[in-house]
């Protein structure tokens, strides 16, 4: 997962969720890589008669029970976000956001905000407090991750981080003897922030788990989990906890249950799920991570075929916990081998992945949003000059539109299987996997979708 301070963003091996599910809407869209618009009648195209479907649909898991009112989609905050620019940005980004409330993450430490607590006892609210209220100003619903930890309680001094500290101990895990300070900080976060009603505890194992060869201090974890989730529940027994935020890393071979045609999810990773949740004092949510990517950067058996590990990792999580929700807080799938892709493959590969997890039955997913402050950056949700919602925005901004907690998947077919379709009662969409034009039957309708194109259409 990518980390930083609250100036830079630094990008790290990361893992990361989504519920039960919907769809989309919008005409019919020519354009390469369309990512939304506006509810309206199917073109001439879409009604005319075609021959019957011939690919049996995907079959669509039963979704956890939870509210309706369950955030689905959302992003996290990191190193720079809106509130790090001018007012006069942060408002315009709010405006762009506020249309489709989504749910938006942010780390108590690193990822954008400052050592909350640089003396023991002697908090220091600005950054946090910033964040939040271009979450409340954007109309989102907050989350917040209990990570990371001051530096006092992991070796190293009071005050201010300095920048050594940020760039080499960001990540290190408190010591023991601090887990109850820790446990102090997190119920002070829950108790000034209030409307906040979802927390992730800790990121990634991170201090826990240095070496991934090797078995993680797993034991340690649920610890620092166990003492933070006593001490939240006190003082906002309302508040929804989860964890362990584990990082589902694969391999190209190996020994554990958790395989597919992607990859073989690493033991260690299995190994300490199981001792965490069998050891919990509780928890209201699953919470791991992950990329469709192997640990040497492979995407078996190939960038649409990786994405199946997601599906994997939910449908094996929702059966060991018994149907809990599962979120992933961070998801992974353009390659880490410095190789860039054209925007509509890109587009294309991330609208697949968002299908999985509906597909599969998880109840929520955030985007790791690399936001930066001038440079272009395929990957951001708004243009870091204008504040406008880029194609990465109205992607997730549409599936937070039409696939909402309370709605029901349908089944549909698609004549060519290089065309993936997701669908509800009333919208469906498309997804070329190819880097060629596609004819196909989609829904009972003829339908022509450009290399990788994204496309919505009411039914």
């Amino acid at each position: 997962m990518s980390s930083g301070n609250a100036g830079s963003t630094w990008r790290l091996r990361g893992r990361a969720i989504a519920s039960a599910a919907a769809i989309v809407a919008v005409t019919l869209v020519a354009a390469a890589c369309s990512t939304g618009g506006e509810e309206g009648p199917a073109t001439p195209d879409a009604q005319r008669f075609s021959a019957p479907p011939e690919a049996s649909p995907v079959k669509i898991a039963k979704p956890p029970s939870v509210d309706p009112g369950w955030p689905r989609w959302g992003f996290t905050h990191t190193g720079v976000s809106a509130n790090n620019i001018t007012e006069r940005f942060e408002r315009d980004v709010s405006r762009a956001l506020a249309p489709t409330p989504l749910l938006q993450n942010q780390h108590i430490m690193g990822f954008g905000a400052l050592n909350p607590e640089p003396h023991p006892g002697d908090y220091y609210w600005e950054d946090l407090d910033s964040r939040m209220n271009l979450m409340r100003q954007s109309g989102g619903t907050p989350v917040i991750t209990l990570c990371c930890a001051p530096d006092w309680m992991k070796g190293g001094p009071q005050g201010p981080t300095e920048e050594s500290a940020w760039k080499e101990h960001l990540e290190d895990a408190p010591y023991p003897e601090h887990f109850d300070d820790f446990a102090e900080l997190s119920a002070a976060v829950a108790a000034r922030y209030r409307d906040v009603k979802y927390f992730m505890v800790w990121n990634e194992l991170k201090g826990f788990w240095k070496d991934h060869s090797k078995p993680a201090d797993y034991k340690g974890y649920t610890e620092l989990y166990n003492k933070v989730y006593d001490a939240v529940k006190k003082v906002r027994p309302d508040a929804n906890i989860g964890g362990p935020y584990i990082g589902f890393d694969t391999n190209r071979e190996g020994d554990s249950e958790l395989r597919g045609p992607w990859g073989v999810v690493n033991q260690n990773v299995l190994d300490a799920f199981d001792y965490w949740y069998k050891n919990k004092k509780g928890a209201d949510f699953v919470v791991v991570d992950g990329a469709s990517l192997t640990d040497a950067h492979e995407m078996l058996p190939d960038a649409f075929g990786a994405l199946g590990k997601f599906s994997a990792v939910t449908s094996w999580l929702r059966k060991k916990t018994g149907d809990m929700p599962i979120w992933w807080s961070e998801w992974y799938f353009v390659p880490e081998d410095g190789t860039s892709w054209p925007l509509p493959k890109r587009l294309a590969v991330q609208a697949a992945s968002m299908i999985e997890f509906a597909r599969s039955g998880a109840a929520t997913a955030l985007y790791w949003n690399p936001q930066a402050k001038n440079d272009p950056c395929d990957g951001c949700m708004w243009d870091p000059k204008s504040g406008a919602l880029l194609p990465t925005g109205n992607l997730v901004n549409d599936f937070a539109r039409w696939f909402p907690a309370d709605a029901k998947l349908q089944d549909v077919t698609s004549s060519d299987p290089a065309v993936r379709v997701l669908a509800q009662p009333r919208q469906l969409v498309m997804v070329n996997t190819t880097e060629e034009k596609v004819d196909a039957t989609v829904d009972g309708r003829k339908v022509t979708l450009q290399p990788y194109e994204v496309k919505w259409s009411a039914r």
